[in-house]
């Protein structure tokens, strides 16, 4: 296997046009210096082609498809975008941007108009050798999920998912008392109808609201990858060995450890570890909009997150009514407006978190399927 080359960085987060001030010469020299040149697409681009979701990503992430040139100007030539705002604008919003991306040719997984385009390896060919990149998301809505095609109905367009189940362990007194508390507000009347019709069956997990609780020696929180999804995404790398040289997986996670942002949740951990043993050669994460560790795993690499390369969340230059409800806006309200009371006049929020203007830009070569820098 020949050597090779890659560059990663995080978020793109790319609402206006660089100028020339935005652009760094030597940063796009750098990046240029490799084969394999990532960046994760966090906005939709489209000029008003989809419906606005009822549901977004936090914010209705929108900007002209023209982006896509201030990002090859910095050399990318692949992208995943399967995240938290691929669906702010619906099917439409998504279309358009697919169509988009596949018109500015660069390669691009993670999402598409069914599950299995959603989910396939994309291939990125290099003058070392062949790339395949996968792309999955942890943070969604659920009906942002890609449906599977049938022979007598079509998928459902979206994002490679990865859900995860969690589980809440405790003591057997902490336990009665969530027991007390269900009983006394009746908050399971429906799960408990619905096991004494036959439609769910009980088992020694109690369920307390949406919450699933056991009783456990070590109380606290796990989180697993669903088996489903994890068999869906293997697949897929099996798939990439057979038909490249290097299999890189993106995967775009926001959950974190407990209260710690800056740390990857266990779900994620267990998922990069386990593509890491099915082949892949290095998992790019991204989402937080903070940077998370990076660990060296069979000597290839695992990036829990690598900030943001652009974040531009505040100069969107549209938002639906739904944004301006969420602040008790009228409708003769601005989008400046909308945007100036979320920061409190920038005053809270992501743009005053100093973290968030903290990034990298990974570069590695690997050679054999292992680091050699």
């Amino acid at each position: 296997m020949t050597g090779m080359s890659f560059v990663a960085t995080g978020d793109s987060f790319l609402t206006r046009r660089l100028s020339k001030k935005d652009y760094d010469r030597h940063l796009a020299e750098l990046i240029g210096r490799a084969e394999f040149r990532f960046t994760n697409l966090e906005v939709t681009l489209h000029h008003n082609e989809g419906y606005p979701s009822a549901l977004s990503g936090g914010t209705w992430a929108m900007a002209d498809p023209e982006r896509l040139d201030d990002l090859k100007k910095y050399t990318f030539n692949c992208m995943t975008w399967a995240n938290n705002h691929t669906l702010d604008y619906l099917y439409g919003g998504l279309s358009a941007t697919e169509r988009y991306l596949n018109a500015s040719n660069i390669v691009h997984a993670g999402a598409g108009e069914n599950l299995a385009a959603a989910s396939s390896p994309k291939y990125l060919d290099c003058e070392s050798g062949r790339v395949a990149i996968i792309g999955a998301t942890s943070t969604f809505h659920d009906f942002w999920r890609a449906g599977e095609q049938r022979s007598d109905m079509k998928g459902r367009p979206g994002v490679n998912p990865l859900r995860y189940k969690t589980t809440y362990y405790v003591k057997p007194e902490h336990m009665k008392v969530l027991r007390e508390i269900a009983d006394v507000t009746g908050m399971n009347a429906e799960n408990d109808l619905a096991i004494k019709e036959g439609f769910s069956a009980e088992n020694d997990q109690f369920k307390f609201g949406e919450f699933t609780f056991c009783i456990g020696d070590k109380e606290g929180m796990v989180r697993v990858p669903y088996e489903k999804d994890l068999k869906r995404i293997t697949k897929a790398i099996h798939e990439g060995k057979r038909q490249a040289d290097y299999v890189i997986i993106s995967i775009h996670c926001h959950e974190m450890n407990k209260d710690r942002k800056d740390q990857a949740p266990d779900f994620l951990e267990a998922f990069a570890r386990h593509c890491i043993d099915e082949g892949a050669h290095a998992v790019i994460g991204h989402g937080p909009h903070i940077l998370r560790g990076v660990e060296i795993y069979k000597n290839r690499p695992i990036f829990y997150s690598l900030g943001n390369f652009i974040f531009q969340n505040d100069s969107v230059q549209k938002l639906p009514s739904d944004f301006y409800e969420q602040y008790d806006l009228p409708l003769t309200a601005t989008v400046a407006d909308a945007l100036d009371k979320r920061s409190n006049n920038n005053t809270k929020g992501l743009g005053v978190n100093k973290a968030v203007w903290e990034s990298v830009v990974a570069f590695w070569e690997m050679k054999e399927g292992a680091l050699t820098t």
